[in-house]
């Protein structure tokens, strides 16, 4: 068994998808370890809440279970799970509720249970006052600007990357976080500091750039 884990822990991402599609048990298990943390800070980033964000998640990741296949390779493993979470968080918006997450059969499935996401993965939404203030004020945007923000302002990813995974163009994204900063101004001008040009999306005084 530990031979078995450890050969699926040195293959690449595509590699594991390959395997996952070819019938391994144990490939797609992998993969969710590997990109479960970083793809839990989108969702809990985007939605606000534990359960939202853990049922999105959950969504995200049955959907690829099911849909690898469809993968075409065109873009990295990691860009295509992040677009599928991305969506899922995005309809969850848009439906403005929760729906409980359906229950499967798959045993290899047991990794995305909601219990194991929240006991493992930190909510980086649960620090201050300051990044509650943040969230409430990213509700005021329209959902398209409120996720470009989200990716490269407070997660730190490149705008072409975020482009990427929102499937729209470098500019659009660029265009949608100035707009979203704009309107975001008169909710968070009171966490500037005098002098102080930081973003205040950011916690760590804004994302890195392309």
């Amino acid at each position: 068994m530990s031979t078995v884990t450890d050969a699926v822990q040195e293959l690449s991402d595509k590699e594991l998808l390959f395997r996952h599609n070819q019938g391994d048990k144990y490939a797609f298990g992998e993969l969710v370890k590997r990109h479960r943390s970083r793809m839990w800070a989108v969702a809990i980033r985007v939605l606000g809440d534990q359960e939202e964000a853990s049922d999105a998640l959950q969504d995200a990741f049955l959907s690829a279970f099911r849909g690898a296949h469809r993968f075409r390779g065109e873009a990295m493993v990691s860009t295509w799970l992040h677009r599928i979470v991305v969506n899922a968080c995005h309809d969850r918006l848009r439906r403005k509720m929760v729906r409980p997450a359906v229950p499967t059969d798959d045993a290899n499935l047991d990794i995305l249970s909601n219990d194991r996401l929240k006991n493992t993965v930190s909510d980086p939404t649960n620090r201050s006052d300051a990044a509650m203030d943040v969230h409430a004020a990213l509700e005021h945007l329209p959902v398209e600007q409120r996720l470009a923000l989200i990716l490269v302002d407070m997660l730190g990813y490149r705008v072409d990357e975020a482009a990427q995974i929102l499937e729209i163009a470098s500019g659009t994204v660029k265009s949608r976080c100035a707009r979203g900063r704009a309107r975001l101004l008169p909710y968070l001008s009171h966490l500037r500091n005098p002098g102080d040009a930081t973003d205040v999306t950011s916690p760590r005084g804004g994302g890195r750039r392309s």
